[in-house]
């Protein structure tokens, strides 16, 4: 009357299934089976592949309901143990932020099988390890990058930017347990839901540390992607968090003058930059009838940009300056002392108007 241990597994795995059903419930459940989640990737079917992350395939899992999630499967050859494993599990779990993309939840299956070796049936253990996250459906920012300028209007632009400096500023400094590092920031790591709200994604080159002092490292594990890593670190491995800001810096850089505009920056002096930028996307807020603000945003983001990707990483601006300025943005104009400015000269205005009249009637 005893049932099998097949039988219990079974019968536990379609409760799991079962009590993941809504988007909601995922969240509550935090570990899965892997049954559970090949069920909702069809078996990480090749139709389901959406990207690839620093660890592995990102598959599209569609629950039961038709709502929709996505799931990173490790690659098994990484060789990652359950140490660094659970620390990305810790980083991605603590994150809480609109501009983060958020972890729902995760797998760590091990199963023992037999393999052929020396001619001999032996017995292995199999790992098995996925991170479930949110599904995005806006996809990745590089769809949206060419050599020429972003594709998408500046109002959207300028909301990825703000949004992408908001969400870095959180892992270096917004959270009781910082995260501090990225590593590896660049377009394909920054993924947009349907309002093309930015979210940073990918943790797996972040590493913990103890301060935000600079660290050399000869990891194998810490390796971004080039084009987007500072000097410092392609020449001396050195590591800080204007690493990030590196990185942040060349992004924005792509988004407002262009993958090929980029390149062409090292041979540029910085002010043809900002007058050439300025200028062409002058052209494309006049034919939008865009708002006044829009100008200032975008001389304030490029002029930034460069200043992030300066080769001596003590000249690159630290993430919170670089908020604090987007944030000032077109505040001049709505300040108290601004606002006394205006009124000022339309007051000066008006005197000079009232006594232009007055002395045409005293000659009449």
């Amino acid at each position: 009357m005893r049932p099998t241990i097949t039988e219990i597994v079974d019968k536990l795995n379609k409760i799991n299934i079962a009590d993941c059903s809504s988007i909601d419930q995922l969240y509550r459940t935090r570990e899965f089976t892997l049954k559970f989640l090949k069920h909702i990737t069809k078996d990480f079917a090749k139709q389901n592949i959406v990207g690839h992350g620093g660890y592995g395939v990102i598959y599209k899992g569609v629950l039961d309901n038709g709502e929709e999630v996505a799931v990173e499967k490790l690659r098994q050859n990484l060789l990652i143990d359950d140490e660094q494993f659970n620390n990305e599990l810790n980083n991605l779990m603590r994150v809480q932020h609109k501009n983060i993309v958020r972890l729902v939840g995760y797998c760590n299956h091990t199963e023992q099988t037999f393999v052929e070796y020396n001619g001999k049936l032996v017995a292995a253990s199999v790992e098995q390890k996925a991170l479930c996250l949110e599904y995005l459906q806006g996809g990745s920012l590089d769809r949206h990058l060419s050599d020429g300028a972003c594709r998408l209007d500046w109002g959207t632009c300028y909301k990825i930017i703000k949004g992408i400096c908001e969400g870095l500023y959180y892992l270096h400094n917004g959270s009781d347990h910082p995260i501090i590092y990225h590593l590896d920031l660049k377009p394909s790591n920054i993924l947009l839901d349907k309002d093309m709200t930015p979210k940073i994604g990918d943790f797996g080159l972040s590493k913990l540390f103890d301060s935000v002092q600079t660290y050399w490292t000869q990891s194998e594990y810490v390796k971004g992607t080039l084009g987007y890593m500072p000097p410092e670190y392609i020449n001396g491995q050195s590591i800080s968090p204007k690493f990030d800001v590196f990185s942040l810096g060349v992004m924005i850089i792509q988004m407002m003058a262009g993958k090929q505009g980029y390149f062409d920056c090292a041979d540029t002096p910085p002010k043809k930059i900002i007058k050439l930028v300025c200028g062409n996307w002058q052209k494309r807020l006049q034919a939008t009838k865009t708002s006044c603000h829009a100008s200032q945003e975008v001389r304030t983001c490029i002029e930034m940009a460069l200043r992030c990707v300066k080769a001596d990483r003590a000249q690159r601006p630290t993430i919170t300056a670089i908020v604090s300025e987007l944030s000032n943005i077109g505040t001049a104009e709505s300040s108290p002392v601004g606002q006394v400015y205006i009124l000022t000269a339309r007051a000066v205005h008006d005197i000079f108007y009232s006594y232009s009249i007055i002395c045409l009637v005293s000659v009449n």
